[in-house]
């Protein structure tokens, strides 16, 4: 910032995580236009986490401490989350998060993949990155984007897929300006009011294969990435262990061997990195139902431990 410009932390500079901050800024022209950044440093002054606001990409860049160069992954959110991208920096990887909705849903009419593919060219040009391609972590709305970033970008080399759909669904997908794939029709008579209080899902997205839905499923066999296909057999929230074996089945009908598939069966849709409480339901987000998401604790919380494990072991296999 210009000397003219103040701007001040209150109500000290320094703070613990959880400490709220009030950031002011001062001495500024009417009307005049500032873009302020954040960044994030431990104990030592180390900088580990920096906002990120440049054209399209808006979100947070992870990067680990030392001079790296270090294997490079899209965390794709379908809502604001950086738990996972924290997590994966200090596992060795630089790591941008980003989300699908970053207005309300209700608000989007159509999504740009043009967005995500920014956020991946953004990450290839960072100093501590190496190779060429990156990896992309995903589940449920973002994981049908991933699938589309796989399809259409080269530089996406690895692709994980948790409890997502085949097809795009929500709201249609744009691509240099033009549309690339309708949404997955849905029907709310499929849903389900259960006894708590809390909707069944699973069944309200049409089947993708069928006559209305064509134009929605996710060429994925033209994809040159490597995927790893994970879905819980107890997921009430998509019917993702069908969509899973669609996939798999497709890619073996193109004599494909790009792909490894896990299934967990006492495991819900909400499987996050290990060790965090069980969540059995909450507001969806993207309709506007409190959602059962399944699983069962115990088994729920096995899945966690043993995916977060498998997802370091296939992204350092195949993003260098």
């Amino acid at each position: 910032m210009s000397s003219q410009i103040r701007l001040t932390l209150l109500p000290r500079a320094r703070c613990f995580f959880d400490e709220p901050v009030q950031v002011k800024v001062t001495r500024l022209r009417s009307r005049q236009v500032v873009t302020l950044r954040g960044r994030s440093t431990d104990e030592r002054g180390v900088v580990f986490s920096s906002s990120v606001n440049e054209g399209n990409v808006n979100g947070v860049l992870f990067t680990p401490p030392g001079a790296g160069p270090f294997p490079a992954v899209l965390d794709l959110n379908t809502f604001p989350s950086e738990k996972k991208a924290a997590l994966l920096a200090h596992k060795g990887f630089v790591v941008l998060a980003l989300c699908v909705f970053n207005v309300k849903p209700e608000n989007m009419k159509e999504i740009h993949l043009n967005r995500f593919r920014d956020g991946i060219d953004f990450l290839q040009r960072q100093p501590k990155v190496s190779g060429q391609g990156v990896g992309v972590l995903s589940r449920s709305k973002a994981a049908d984007i991933a699938l589309s970033l796989s399809a259409f970008v080269p530089a996406v080399k690895a692709c994980v897929w948790i409890n997502g759909c085949n097809a795009n669904t929500v709201v249609p997908l744009y691509y240099e300006n033009h549309q690339i794939f309708s949404s997955a029709q849905v029907d709310y008579s499929s849903v389900i009011h259960t006894e708590s209080g809390a909707y069944i899902l699973k069944f309200a997205i049409v089947n993708p294969l069928a006559e209305e839905n064509k134009d929605s499923l996710i060429p994925i066999e033209q994809a040159k990435a490597q995927f790893l296909f994970v879905a819980s057999e107890d997921d009430m929230c998509l019917n993702s262990k069908v969509y899973m074996d669609e996939m798999v089945e497709r890619l073996k009908r193109h004599e494909k061997n790009n792909f490894e598939s896990v299934c967990y069966p006492r495991a819900g849709h909400m499987l996050e990195p290990p060790y965090g409480p069980y969540c059995r339901s909450c507001p969806q987000g993207v309709y506007p139902y409190q959602a059962l998401w399944g699983g069962e604790p115990s088994g729920h919380a096995a899945a966690e431990v043993h995916l977060w494990k498998k997802i370091q072991e296939f992204f350092r296999a195949h993003v260098r």
